[in-house]
C-alpha cells in the first residue's frame, strides 16, 4: 500500500475510533469486550477497503456504512449463537473512551432494546451527525428521518421511564 494511503488510514482511525466504537457499543447492547472486538474488525475492513474509496462521500460517512454494515453482519451472526445478556456484564466496564457513567450503561442498555435501524439512527444522532450524513447513510429522506428520530426518542424515553 502506499504511505500516502497509509496516512489517510492513520488519519480515518484517529479521527473516527472513538465513533465507531460508540455505535459499536449500541448495537452490542454495551457490552465493551464485543464492542472493541467489533471496532477492531471494522477497522480491518476499512483498511481492506480503503484502496476502493472513490471519494463520492466524506470519510465520516465512507467508514460510518463500513461500521453499520459490520455490526449488522455481527447481529446476525450472535442470533445463531447467543451472547452474554447486558445485564452479566460488570456496571464498571470501560475501555477506550466509553465511560462507565450509570446513565451512559442504562442509555446502552435502552438503545439495546430498539430494532437494528433505529439503534443505528440513533447512534448516529448521538454521535452529532449532520442529518444530512444520516440520510447517505440509511438512505432515508430527511423527512422520513426527522419523523424516525422523534419516534426513536419517545420509545427511548418509555423505555428508561419503565426500568
Amino acid at each position: 500500500m502506499k504511505g500516502d494511503q497509509k496516512e489517510i488510514f492513520e488519519t480515518i482511525y484517529r479521527d473516527y475510533y472513538g465513533m465507531v466504537l460508540q455505535v459499536c457499543t449500541g448495537f452490542m447492547k454495551g457490552d465493551v469486550m464485543q464492542a472493541n472486538d467489533l471496532a477492531q474488525d471494522i477497522f480491518i475492513n476499512t483498511w481492506n477497503a480503503l484502496p476502493n474509496y472513490r471519494g463520492d462521500s466524506s470519510y465520516k460517512t465512507w467508514i460510518y456504512r463500513i461500521t453499520v454494515n459490520t455490526c449488522l453482519q455481527q447481529l446476525r451472526k450472535n442470533k445463531k449463537t447467543r451472547s452474554m445478556p447486558f445485564e452479566n456484564i460488570p456496571e464498571q466496564a470501560t475501555e477506550a473512551g466509553v465511560p462507565a457513567d450509570n446513565n451512559y450503561s442504562r442509555l446502552y442498555k435502552a438503545v439495546g432494546q430498539l430494532e437494528e435501524i433505529d439503534r443505528l439512527v440513533i447512534m448516529m444522532v448521538l454521535d452529532e451527525m449532520e442529518y444530512g450524513e444520516i440520510c447517505k447513510v440509511t438512505g432515508m429522506s430527511a423527512v422520513n428521518l426527522r419523523v424516525k428520530i422523534h419516534r426513536i426518542k419517545t420509545r427511548l424515553r418509555k423505555i428508561m421511564d419503565h426500568e
